[in-house]
């Protein structure tokens, strides 16, 4: 049976890389990838590294959001909330863990897609990719905390506009809005070693304090509770008939 989540710690180069490994459902996260996500986590914490790196596996997607035959319009608001909750704690996790970390997003994201890149420290895209805070064209809102984080990672003003449009936009768009921190060509995405490259140059106690001073900058008081409450926000709306006939629409394309 393949792994749907790899850790792995590239010891002659002092960091580890945390792989999405379901690329045949876009790599969607189901409620196993979630604990296994967490587990990954934890090791990297135990493991003396400089930083941690999340990508995902295939050319085309980094992660699709949540698996909706899963997370399906069926749930009860208590059922949604105790699905949710799970992956609002990885992204928490990913988020206050005291190394930096950097999403490579080696394809394009939507929905929790974009709110695991964005509890990332850094992100640095491949050319060509779209990301898309879409959830409110489901008839429902972030469900991860993932918005909270996308205010604390932008403009408070366009992570409004952008999460109530639930608009797609293009890496070069998001990079002038500072979502996006540096773009890489298709041609040049292989090389992990040189899109690494101004990390892996600084020690370890850099990294550590570093990491320290931006949690310090962006505030973690309160952090859990805020997202808390968006996970319990989100899961008010997952018996709506809106979000229900989102997810029958979607089951029906697919």
């Amino acid at each position: 049976m393949t792994e749907t989540v790899i850790y792995e710690r590239i010891t002659e180069k002092e960091y580890g890389i945390i792989t999405l490994n379901r690329p045949n459902k876009r790599n969607a996260i189901s409620l196993a990838m979630a604990e296994e996500l967490m587990q990954c986590i934890q090791f990297a914490k135990k493991d003396k590294i400089k930083f941690l790196v999340v990508t995902g596996a295939g050319e085309r997607t980094f992660c699709a959001g949540g698996d909706l035959n899963e997370m399906h319009g069926n749930l009860s608001e208590h059922e949604a909330f105790d699905s949710l909750i799970k992956m609002m704690q990885v992204l928490y996790e990913l988020a206050t863990i005291p190394i930096p970390t950097i999403a490579l997003l080696n394809g394009s994201a939507v929905g929790g897609g974009c709110e695991l890149a964005t509890a990332c420290d850094i992100r640095i895209a491949k050319n060509n990719t779209k990301y898309g805070f879409v959830q409110t064209n489901l008839g429902i809102i972030p469900g991860w905390g993932g918005g909270v984080l996308l205010a604390r990672r932008v403009h408070h003003s366009f992570s409004n506009q952008w999460i109530m449009e639930g608009s797609l936009y293009e890496a070069e768009a998001l990079r002038e809005k500072g979502w996006i921190h540096r773009i890489v060509e298709e041609s040049e995405w292989e090389d992990t070693d040189k899109l690494l490259k101004p990390y892996l140059t600084k020690s370890f106690k850099q990294m550590e304090i570093l990491k320290e001073l931006f949690l310090d900058t962006i505030g973690v008081i309160g952090l859990e509770d805020k997202m808390k409450r968006e996970v319990q926000k989100c899961a008010s709306l997952w018996e709506s008939e809106a979000h229900k006939k989102a997810v029958t629409d979607f089951h029906n394309r697919s």
